[in-house]
């Protein structure tokens, strides 16, 4: 299986012109990203099962349809991954978070692992990884590498903007895992940008350069 999703819903686009502006200031950025992962949220959970249970309502007894037998984990890829992870959890408040620290090392371009922290019963989660930026796809697949290898059974991965090498990379790695992304850009430059991307989500998240 080789599957991309890409959200076209007219607000999820709307709010990631607005974050791709290079005015759009630290505070601004924050609330979109974590505006656009709940709305993103929508379409990475929309196959989760349901099951029913009765419910008095103040005018008389309902069957009605609840989330069942799904228990969530989400992983967002530290640092850039924290704001969508808040807007996740906004959403899903009984999903259990987990946190992989990678960056990138600037001469190879490949992820350097500093933290590691998951729940312990990854195999019997829906597990949703959450990174802004699928660009090289180093840190990505390294993530899943690592979730793998603790035992998690189902993967997600949810990224606001993707570059077809990224793409590439995990399909290549990782067949098995669904990306839903809110838009499919050009390329990557030869630092690893995406272009024409948002430039780099984690300083424009916190204000550092």
């Amino acid at each position: 299986m080789k599957e991309v999703n890409v959200i076209e819903h007219p607000l999820v686009q709307h709010k990631l012109t607005l974050i791709r502006d290079k005015r759009t200031g630290s505070k601004e950025f924050r609330e979109l990203v974590r505006e656009l992962a709940i709305l993103m949220a929508y379409e990475v959970t929309r196959h989760l099962p349901l099951c029913e249970m009765e419910v008095e309502t103040p005018m008389a007894p309902v069957k009605a349809r609840v989330v069942g037998g799904s228990k969530i984990g989400i992983i967002p890829i530290l640092r850039a991954g924290l704001a969508m992870a808040g807007g996740m959890m906004d959403l899903i408040p009984t999903a259990c978070i987990g946190h992989i620290g990678l960056y990138r090392d600037p001469d190879t371009l490949e992820p350097v692992r500093y933290y590691c922290k998951l729940p312990g019963d990854l195999a019997f989660r829906e597990i949703i990884i959450v990174d802004p930026m699928l660009a090289t796809g180093g840190s990505v697949v390294e993530a899943i590498n690592i979730l793998k290898e603790e035992g998690a059974l189902n993967i997600r991965l949810l990224v606001l903007l993707a570059a077809p090498e990224g793409i590439k990379k995990v399909h290549d790695e990782h067949p098995d895992i669904p990306i839903y992304t809110a838009a499919v850009d050009e390329r990557i430059d030869h630092n690893g940008y995406i272009i024409p991307g948002l430039g780099d989500a984690g300083d424009r998240l916190y204000g550092t350069k």
